[in-house]
């Protein structure tokens, strides 16, 4: 990639999707331009947001042009950055448009839904030379750095494996937000809106990032387990298992069906103690063989503020496409994974103050695959049928 000319702040910045998950992107581009460091210039939307949908943007007398044509408005806007966060199985096609005018892009995860899509946006933008960070926000963590350096030091002896858990709920109307949720295709493209590929990619993302295993070539072999207790297309309760070339194993264990859910976090395991790390919380906790236990809570380095810099010389990119190869390895496997199991109906309940499915047990079933690299199968989990593998 080649290195991209210095900018002057405030950057003029176009966000396509600002509303579900947008909103926050919205949030967060009103806190750098107050900074100074950024401008809204446009917001591509089907249907124009309101003024009050634009609030302290539309308080500042500072509300951006909208239009539902993407290219067309980075060009009348002049933006030098993009902010994309439309359906997953948009990401690709939307990448290039703005990497062939020259703009610059901060991509939410998943980056896309096939490792082919990936390649023909990475390869896109690097032949374009622009610069694109991938949205894995927990990435951006000061934590990751800190844990890798603990490691390094030999901390916990000799790494064995790392583990990943996380159980979360999500209502029935989750997966009637929009046309493509729960869904593995829509209209004939593919999408993977599951469990471990969209709302808890993070869990995967960060346990390879800390393994060290972040490119496509860094794994060669993937065994997964996908199983749903909604009614839907994708998993909603899965595990996958990755082995990586240094011959390590990661293992990642998720639900939107959790009895109690709680936050997802990240075990390093050692020989001669552990790591966790609750990503979302930016809190890690060190135990090792002769010591107490040690907790400490790091700050965090916003990925579009990262962006900027880097675009202004100030800073190196914390999450390029190709860091983000192995992941999409993963996501790829569960694509070409055969569609996802139904549980049996005696093995999850409808919770109807929340109007959200509960599998039985599934939470302590979570732990323990984060706990032990197992996965849903081999602890014995009725409802799981022997894994797929991927090499």
């Amino acid at each position: 990639m080649t290195t991209p000319a210095p900018m002057t702040t405030p950057v003029p910045i176009v966000l396509a999707g600002a509303r579900g998950h947008g909103s926050w992107h919205l949030k967060n581009i009103r806190r750098l331009q107050d900074k100074g460091l950024v401008r809204l210039a446009g917001i591509c939307e089907l249907t124009p947001l309101t003024e009050e949908e634009l609030d302290t943007f539309a308080a500042a007398g500072q509300l951006p042009e909208q239009s539902a044509d993407f290219g067309a408005l980075l060009d009348s806007t002049g933006a030098a950055v993009a902010v994309i966060c439309t359906p997953i199985h948009t990401h690709t096609d939307l990448a290039l448009i703005a990497a062939d005018k020259g703009v610059h892009l901060l991509l939410e995860k998943p980056p896309a839904p096939s490792y082919a899509e990936f390649r023909r946006m990475a390869d896109g933008v690097a032949t374009a030379g622009v610069v694109c960070q991938i949205g894995f926000q927990s990435l951006g963590s000061g934590a990751v750095p800190a844990i890798r350096e603990l490691v390094a030091e030999g901390a916990i002896g000799e790494v064995t494996g790392i583990g990943a858990a996380g159980a979360w709920a999500r209502a029935e109307e989750y997966y009637r937000r929009a046309p493509w949720a729960g869904r593995r295709t829509l209209n004939g493209a593919d999408v993977v809106d599951g469990a471990l590929t969209n709302p808890l990619a993070h869990a995967v993302a960060t346990a390879l990032a800390l393994d060290g295993a972040t490119r496509a070539e860094d794994i060669t072999a993937i065994e997964a387990e996908l199983l749903r207790a909604n009614a839907i297309e994708s998993d909603d309760t899965s595990c996958v298992r990755v082995t990586t070339a240094a011959g390590r194993r990661v293992t990642v264990a998720a639900t939107l069906c959790a009895e109690r859910p709680d936050e997802p976090y990240v075990l390093v395991h050692g020989t001669s103690g552990r790591i966790t790390f609750w990503y979302k919380q930016d809190r890690v906790l060190l135990q090792r063989s002769g010591r107490g236990p040690e907790e400490t809570e790091y700050g965090r380095t916003d990925l579009l503020e990262n962006l900027v810099e880097h675009l202004e010389g100030r800073a190196e990119l914390l999450v390029a496409p190709e860091s983000t190869g192995a992941f999409m390895r993963v996501v790829e496997a569960i694509r070409q994974a055969p569609d996802p199991v139904a549980l049996p109906e005696d093995d999850w309940y409808l919770l109807p103050e929340e109007n959200r499915r509960v599998v039985r047990g599934i939470d302590a079933l979570v732990r323990a695959a984060a706990d032990t690299l197992s996965l849903y199968s081999e602890l014995g989990a009725p409802w799981a049928l022997p894994n797929e593998v991927s090499t």
